[in-house]
Protein backbone atom coordinates (compact mmCIF):
# COMPACT_ATOMS: atom_id res chain seq x y z
CA UNK A 1 0.00 0.00 0.00
CA UNK A 2 1.39 3.39 -0.99
CA UNK A 3 2.23 5.79 1.83
CA UNK A 4 1.59 9.50 1.38
CA UNK A 5 3.64 12.31 2.86
CA UNK A 6 0.67 13.19 5.11
CA UNK A 7 0.97 9.72 6.71
CA UNK A 8 4.61 10.20 7.64
CA UNK A 9 4.10 12.14 10.90
CA UNK A 10 1.92 9.27 12.18
CA UNK A 11 4.43 6.69 10.96
CA UNK A 12 7.28 8.52 12.72
CA UNK A 13 5.11 8.90 15.85
CA UNK A 14 4.34 5.18 16.00
CA UNK A 15 7.95 4.22 15.31
CA UNK A 16 9.41 6.46 18.03
CA UNK A 17 6.82 5.16 20.55
CA UNK A 18 7.61 1.57 19.58
CA UNK A 19 11.40 1.93 19.78
CA UNK A 20 11.20 3.78 23.11
CA UNK A 21 8.94 1.07 24.54
CA UNK A 22 11.20 -1.73 23.27
CA UNK A 23 14.12 -0.13 25.09
CA UNK A 24 12.14 0.39 28.30
CA UNK A 25 12.74 4.14 28.25
CA UNK A 26 10.43 6.67 29.83
CA UNK A 27 9.89 10.01 28.12
CA UNK A 28 12.22 11.55 30.68
CA UNK A 29 14.94 8.96 30.07
CA UNK A 30 14.82 9.39 26.30
CA UNK A 31 14.81 13.17 26.71
CA UNK A 32 18.00 12.94 28.77
CA UNK A 33 19.70 10.56 26.31
CA UNK A 34 18.67 12.46 23.19
CA UNK A 35 18.90 16.06 24.35
CA UNK A 36 15.31 16.67 23.25
CA UNK A 37 12.70 18.01 25.66
CA UNK A 38 10.12 15.63 27.11
CA UNK A 39 7.32 17.83 25.79
CA UNK A 40 8.74 17.75 22.25
CA UNK A 41 9.06 13.95 22.32
CA UNK A 42 5.47 13.72 23.57
CA UNK A 43 4.27 15.90 20.68
CA UNK A 44 6.23 13.82 18.18
CA UNK A 45 4.83 10.56 19.58
CA UNK A 46 1.28 11.91 19.21
CA UNK A 47 1.95 13.01 15.64
CA UNK A 48 1.31 16.63 16.59
CA UNK A 49 4.73 18.01 15.64
CA UNK A 50 6.72 18.25 12.42
CA UNK A 51 10.20 17.65 13.84
CA UNK A 52 13.28 18.78 11.96
CA UNK A 53 16.00 16.43 10.73
CA UNK A 54 18.24 17.65 13.56
CA UNK A 55 15.65 16.69 16.22
CA UNK A 56 14.98 13.32 14.60
CA UNK A 57 18.71 12.59 14.42
CA UNK A 58 19.01 13.29 18.16
CA UNK A 59 16.09 10.95 18.86
CA UNK A 60 17.59 8.23 16.66
CA UNK A 61 20.90 8.51 18.51
CA UNK A 62 19.12 8.38 21.87
CA UNK A 63 17.25 5.26 20.72
CA UNK A 64 20.41 3.60 19.41
CA UNK A 65 19.32 3.45 15.76
CA UNK A 66 20.18 5.32 12.58
CA UNK A 67 17.87 8.07 11.35
CA UNK A 68 16.57 5.91 8.49
CA UNK A 69 14.93 3.54 11.01
CA UNK A 70 12.56 6.29 12.20
CA UNK A 71 10.89 6.41 8.77
CA UNK A 72 10.08 2.69 8.74
CA UNK A 73 6.61 1.42 9.71
CA UNK A 74 6.02 0.36 13.31
CA UNK A 75 6.44 -3.38 13.61
CA UNK A 76 9.47 -3.46 11.31
CA UNK A 77 11.92 -5.76 13.05
CA UNK A 78 15.46 -4.53 13.60
CA UNK A 79 16.58 -8.09 14.27
CA UNK A 80 15.08 -9.99 11.32
CA UNK A 81 14.94 -9.24 7.62
CA UNK A 82 11.69 -8.02 6.14
CA UNK A 83 10.87 -8.12 2.40
CA UNK A 84 14.00 -8.00 0.22
CA UNK A 85 12.31 -5.58 -2.20
CA UNK A 86 11.41 -1.92 -1.61
CA UNK A 87 9.07 -0.77 -4.36
CA UNK A 88 9.55 2.79 -5.57
CA UNK A 89 5.93 3.70 -4.78
CA UNK A 90 6.50 2.68 -1.14
CA UNK A 91 9.60 4.90 -0.76
CA UNK A 92 7.82 7.96 0.58
CA UNK A 93 9.95 11.12 0.56
CA UNK A 94 10.18 13.24 3.71
CA UNK A 95 10.98 16.95 3.66
CA UNK A 96 12.87 18.63 6.51
CA UNK A 97 10.72 21.60 7.59
CA UNK A 98 13.80 23.63 8.55
CA UNK A 99 16.06 23.30 5.49
CA UNK A 100 13.70 21.93 2.84
CA UNK A 101 16.00 19.01 2.05
CA UNK A 102 14.17 15.87 0.99
CA UNK A 103 15.19 12.32 1.89
CA UNK A 104 13.79 8.97 0.79
CA UNK A 105 14.67 5.57 2.24
CA UNK A 106 15.59 3.42 -0.75
CA UNK A 107 16.51 0.23 1.11
CA UNK A 108 13.94 -2.37 2.15
CA UNK A 109 12.79 -1.97 5.74
CA UNK A 110 14.22 -4.23 8.42
CA UNK A 111 17.62 -5.53 9.40
CA UNK A 112 19.96 -5.33 6.44
CA UNK A 113 23.69 -4.59 6.77
CA UNK A 114 23.43 -1.36 4.79
CA UNK A 115 20.85 1.41 4.43
CA UNK A 116 20.61 3.57 1.28
CA UNK A 117 18.99 7.01 1.34
CA UNK A 118 18.35 9.29 -1.65
CA UNK A 119 18.68 13.00 -0.79
CA UNK A 120 17.69 16.11 -2.76
CA UNK A 121 19.28 19.24 -1.29
CA UNK A 122 17.95 22.71 -2.23
CA UNK A 123 20.21 25.62 -3.26
CA UNK A 124 21.73 27.39 -0.27
CA UNK A 125 20.38 24.88 2.27
CA UNK A 126 22.41 23.84 5.30
CA UNK A 127 21.88 21.14 7.95
CA UNK A 128 24.19 20.58 10.91
CA UNK A 129 23.92 17.46 13.08
CA UNK A 130 25.44 17.33 16.56
CA UNK A 131 26.52 13.71 16.20
CA UNK A 132 28.64 12.21 18.95
CA UNK A 133 30.02 8.80 19.82
CA UNK A 134 27.48 5.97 19.73
CA UNK A 135 27.28 2.59 21.41
CA UNK A 136 27.90 0.92 18.04
CA UNK A 137 29.89 2.93 15.48
CA UNK A 138 27.91 4.07 12.44
CA UNK A 139 29.71 4.41 9.11
CA UNK A 140 28.33 6.58 6.33
CA UNK A 141 29.34 7.33 2.75
CA UNK A 142 27.98 10.25 0.75
CA UNK A 143 28.07 9.79 -3.04
CA UNK A 144 27.30 13.02 -4.88
CA UNK A 145 25.21 12.44 -8.01
CA UNK A 146 24.31 15.99 -9.11
CA UNK A 147 25.37 19.53 -8.15
CA UNK A 148 27.97 20.48 -5.54
CA UNK A 149 27.99 20.05 -1.76
CA UNK A 150 30.17 21.02 1.17
CA UNK A 151 30.29 18.16 3.67
CA UNK A 152 32.04 18.31 7.03
CA UNK A 153 32.73 15.72 9.70
CA UNK A 154 34.35 17.18 12.78
CA UNK A 155 37.17 19.46 11.60
CA UNK A 156 37.32 17.85 8.13
CA UNK A 157 35.52 19.75 5.38
CA UNK A 158 35.30 18.84 1.71
CA UNK A 159 33.73 20.28 -1.44
CA UNK A 160 32.12 17.41 -3.35
CA UNK A 161 31.42 17.43 -7.09
CA UNK A 162 29.46 14.87 -9.14
CA UNK A 163 30.92 11.38 -8.76
CA UNK A 164 32.84 12.21 -5.55
CA UNK A 165 32.27 9.98 -2.52
CA UNK A 166 33.05 10.93 1.10
CA UNK A 167 33.33 8.28 3.84
CA UNK A 168 32.87 9.19 7.49
CA UNK A 169 32.10 7.73 10.89
CA UNK A 170 29.19 9.40 12.68
CA UNK A 171 31.10 10.18 15.87
CA UNK A 172 31.52 13.94 15.46
CA UNK A 173 29.35 16.89 14.40
CA UNK A 174 28.49 16.76 10.71
CA UNK A 175 27.35 19.49 8.33
CA UNK A 176 25.82 19.44 4.85
CA UNK A 177 25.67 22.66 2.83
CA UNK A 178 24.74 23.38 -0.76
CA UNK A 179 26.66 26.62 -1.52
CA UNK A 180 25.33 26.93 -5.07
CA UNK A 181 22.18 28.18 -6.81
CA UNK A 182 21.41 24.71 -8.17
CA UNK A 183 19.84 21.77 -6.33
CA UNK A 184 22.11 18.88 -5.42
CA UNK A 185 21.35 15.19 -5.16
CA UNK A 186 23.33 12.50 -3.38
CA UNK A 187 23.04 8.95 -2.10
CA UNK A 188 23.89 8.08 1.48
CA UNK A 189 24.97 4.53 2.37
CA UNK A 190 24.89 3.75 6.09
CA UNK A 191 26.18 0.75 8.04
CA UNK A 192 26.55 0.25 11.76
CA UNK A 193 29.20 -2.04 13.22
CA UNK A 194 26.49 -3.95 15.10
CA UNK A 195 24.62 -4.76 11.89
CA UNK A 196 27.82 -5.86 10.17
CA UNK A 197 28.50 -8.32 13.02
CA UNK A 198 25.06 -9.96 12.68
Amino acid sequence: METTDTDLPQRIAARVRELRSQRGLSLEALAARAGVSRSMISLIERGESSPTAVVLERLATGLGVVLAHLFEPAGTALEASASPVARHDEQTPWRDPASGYQRRNVSPAGAHPFRIVDVHFPPGARVAFESGEREAPVHQQVWLLEGEMDVASGAERYRLKPGDCFAMTLDAPTMFHNPTREAARYAVVIASSSSLRR
